[in-house]
Formats: C-alpha cells, structure tokens, sequence
C-alpha cells in the first residue's frame, strides 16, 4: 500500500553539464504536481552548468563532488579524481552508499537515461517501482557493444518512458522478440515563454553574412566534423557562410585542431558551453543540427518555437518535428547531405520565406500540459500498484 500522503520519487542522473537530457529533468521537476509529488533528485556527480538549477521544492544530493569544486592544482586535482572514481565505482556495486546519503525510502524510482539504468536495478529497495526514461535510438552500430546490457536492463523496469516515437518503433521492428516492460512515448515539454523571454536577453554581433548558429554537446555523434567538412566546401565553391557552435566536450580539441588546417577560424567558431544560447539562435538567419544520431532533440523544438529555419539531418525523432520544406529541410547524414541542406538555405529565397511563414503559429503544437499530466499519470498508477 502506498502512503497516504504525497508519493515519494526519486530521480537518479549523472551530473549536470548543459544538454537536452539535462534540460528534460529539471522541466520535470518544475513542474510535476509538488502537491502529489515529494521529488528528490540524486546525481552520481555534482557536475555541470546545470547542478544549481534545481527547484527549491526538489531534495537534491549527490555522491561525489563535480570538478567544480576539486583543486586547481593539476597533480592535486589528479589525485582527487582517482579517488572519486574509486567512490563512484564503490557506489555503483553497493548500493548502502546511496542509502546513506538519501535515508530515506521511495515509492518510485526514475532512471533519467540508459547511462543510470543499473544504478536504479540496484537499489536496496526492492518494493519500489521503477521506471526507465530511453531518448536514444539503440538500434545504430554505435550501440553494439552495449545494447545486450542495455536491453538486459530495460527488461528489469515496471514502466518505460520512450522520448520519440521513433526510438520506440526501431526497438519493435529490428528486435521483435526482445521483450520489453509496458512503456509508452511521452515527448519532453517545452518551457515556451521561458524559451522567448531568455532570446530577449542580449543581441550577439553578427556580421553581414548569413549566419548559422548549432547548439549540442562537442562529440563525435552530434556531427560536427562532417559539417565542418562540407562548410569549408561550401566556401570553396563561392557560397559564404558562418557557423557559429555552441557546446563544448571531447571534439573540442579536435575540431579546433581542424579548423586551423582547413583555415577557417573566421568562418566556423567555437562558442563553448553557454548558460543561454537562445539569443544566438532567434538572432542567427539559419539553425543547423548536422546529428548522426539524435532522439527527440529538445533544441530542435526550442529553435521552432523562436520561429528559426532549420537545417537537420533526418535522424532519430527529428521527421517527427520537422515537415520537410514546410517547417525546415530534412536531409541525410552525410557531408554531401549537409553541403545541399546549407547550399538550400543560401540560394532558395522562396523556400526560406515559406518555411518562415509555416513558422509563424508553430507553437500551438507544444502542449505541455498534457506531457506532465501522461508522466504524473504513470507515476501515479505505478504507486497504487504497490504490495
């Protein structure tokens, strides 16, 4: 029997940096029912830009500290990093190291991403529920040598949360047999008006030139180096063009070493990680996602609703967002695919116009109620189902 007062639900995640997961939890947490709901989140790491954007209503914790907070001596911080390894590693086996932090019990238990998914299967309470969020396609080759993990795991939850239609439906038509706990697609919500008053905040310095503004994490699924490929042939053959990219992570290096040999430092720039990005994009002419892999991108919603063309590679639960020449240019992942999408933008006045127009009502589409209401719904039936 559950309690009589709210049910307890507990959130597990990795750490904080700037992304679309990321932006996902803390939408769910502002805005599930605090009078239904008693919400904790816990963070393997106390990690990222996001780490202090928690609602004050939600119970936040962690099991080691972020590199935020860890020397600034090299050696030092070298050491203390070994040592968190060793903690996180000790924790990911016994699950009394949570507890013990926590101290208390829950009735539901949310894994945000596959990345946390054992780490929910651990817990020493047996009795909760347990649900598992997937936004990936698990079926691409980048997944091979964990997706039997991966599954194993997912046959482990009461409950299911797929993030687009299309990372459920791959799942069913490659993998017939496997089979999954009940789960249904609930596409993450959009915090509109936040979205628009943020855009508001500054205006960045664009030259004359037509601009592309891309926000995701540096790494190699998020294609980067392809489009960055294709933007030095784009310049070769006449059409100018910048690209602006904000984000950081592991590609950094790489694609900064690349731009160097390519020559082109004026023309593609790397922004790093910014808290609002939402002026670059209302204020750039063009959005451009050049993913290998995506599931249902939250930036993706957040450009549509500051009305932005949009260049995207047609992956993951990208189709499900974008009408093809109506709302944005679909095209395939590939530097050929991406040189015609850019070249499109700079040379097709009427279809930018058009697309333009489709935009002007496009976030009536958003209905975010609706979206909480499908996750509390859940929660809450997963709740009454205890012994």
């Amino acid at each position: 029997m559950i309690k009589k007062d709210k049910i307890k639900v507990l959130f597990r995640h990795r750490s904080m940096e700037m992304g679309g997961v990321e932006k996902v939890v803390l939408n769910m947490l502002n805005n599930l029912n605090r009078e239904k709901f008693e919400l904790t989140i816990c963070l393997n790491i106390n990690q990222g830009e996001l780490r202090n954007e928690f609602p004050s209503h939600v119970r936040k914790v962690y099991i080691a500290e972020g590199k935020e907070d860890l020397s600034k001596n090299p050696l030092i911080q070298r050491l203390q990093l070994a040592i968190r390894w060793i903690k996180l590693n000790k924790a990911r086996k016994d699950p009394s190291i949570a507890d013990r932090i926590l101290q208390d019990q829950f009735d539901v238990e949310i894994a945000t991403t596959y990345s946390v998914y054992e780490t929910v299967l651990n817990s020493s309470n047996k009795n909760s529920k347990k649900i598992a969020w997937l936004h990936s396609d698990l079926t691409l080759p980048s997944f091979n040598p964990y997706r039997d993990n991966i599954f194993n795991s997912m046959k482990q939850f009461d409950y299911i949360i797929y993030g687009s239609q299309q990372c459920k439906n791959v799942l069913e038509e490659k993998y017939p047999d496997v089979q999954f706990p009940p789960g249904k697609v609930i596409l993450n919500a959009i915090p509109v008006e936040e979205i628009k008053e943020k855009a508001l905040a500054f205006k960045p310095e664009f030259e004359n030139i037509p601009t592309f503004v891309s926000v995701g994490r540096l790494d190699i699924r998020k294609g980067y180096r392809t489009l960055l490929e294709a933007h030095q042939r784009l310049l070769a053959d006449g059409y100018a063009h910048h690209i602006y990219v904000i984000g950081n992570g592991e590609d950094y290096e790489i694609l900064s070493k690349r731009i160097d040999e390519l020559g082109v430092k004026k023309t593609f720039r790397l922004l790093g990680t910014l808290i609002n990005p939402y002026p670059f994009v209302k204020n750039a002419d063009f959005y451009i996602m050049p993913s290998e892999s995506e599931g249902w991108p939250l930036i993706i919603a957040e450009t549509l609703i500051l009305q932005k063309p949009i260049v995207a590679t047609a992956v993951g639960g990208v189709p499900e967002m974008i009408d093809h020449k109506m709302t944005g240019y679909l095209t395939e992942y590939s530097q050929e695919g991406l040189y015609h999408g850019i070249k499109e933008f700079l040379t097709n006045k009427n279809l930018v116009e058009n697309i333009q127009m489709n935009l002007a009502d496009i976030e009536d589409e958003f209905d975010n109620k609706k979206i909480f209401d499908a996750v509390e719904e859940i929660i809450e039936e997963l709740a009454r189902k205890q012994e």
